[in-house]
């Protein structure tokens, strides 16, 4: 087995074992870790949160002061301590939902969204950076000044030009590919901190 293979496996496993729904829980962790994105008593939007890892790992982070609400275009079995809706984000009645649910502005936005892949990297390159767009447009609406954000990023032609258009409305922006992730991915996570509304 290669050493890639077994460190995937071991993150799935380690996801098994601790009750995570997926293995990018600790790539949240990693980040949270040196960055401190979310914090206890946070109110956290988790956008495209199928299955549920990042979810669990916010609403440990915010704790019992906190309020976590995922959002996901597919069917998320429930999490204890979260709200979550199936919704598509590019549906406009989203964004009311999401500031009726925590009844002010939220302190951090993460999005893990993607596609349904399809092989074509260009196209899923294109479509995701397109997802992070739209999660920009509600952050813009549901954020506080000085909230935090995080999104992954699929690398490619147009990450460098989504990365320019975020980071303009950030205090601190870092652009990290966290030790979880599988060598051979191309995802980025792009952590950002104090919002400047």
């Amino acid at each position: 087995m290669k050493l890639i293979d077994a460190r995937k496996d071991h993150y799935r496993k380690l996801a098994h074992e601790e009750g995570y729904r997926s293995r990018s829980s600790y790539k949240l962790k990693e980040l949270h870790k040196s960055y401190r994105i979310i914090g206890a008593g946070h109110y956290v939007l988790d956008l495209g949160c199928a299955p549920g890892g990042w979810t669990q790992v916010a609403v440990q982070l915010a704790g019992n002061q906190g309020k976590v609400m995922g959002v996901d275009i597919s069917y998320v079995e429930e999490i204890p301590g979260a709200h979550i809706i199936k919704s598509d984000i590019s549906d406009i009645s989203v964004t009311e939902e999401i500031l009726s649910f925590f009844g002010r502005k939220i302190n951090t936005v993460i999005c893990d969204l993607s596609p349904q892949v399809s092989g074509n990297w260009s196209v899923d390159h294109s479509k995701q950076i397109s997802l992070n767009y739209t999660a920009a447009k509600i952050m813009d609406q549901v954020l506080e000044k000085n909230g935090n954000a995080l999104f992954k990023i699929f690398d490619g032609e147009y990450s460098n030009e989504f990365y320019d258009y975020i980071r303009k409305k950030f205090a601190k922006t870092k652009l990290k590919k966290p030790k979880v992730s599988r060598k051979q991915s191309s995802e980025l996570y792009c952590t950002c901190l104090g919002y400047r509304n």
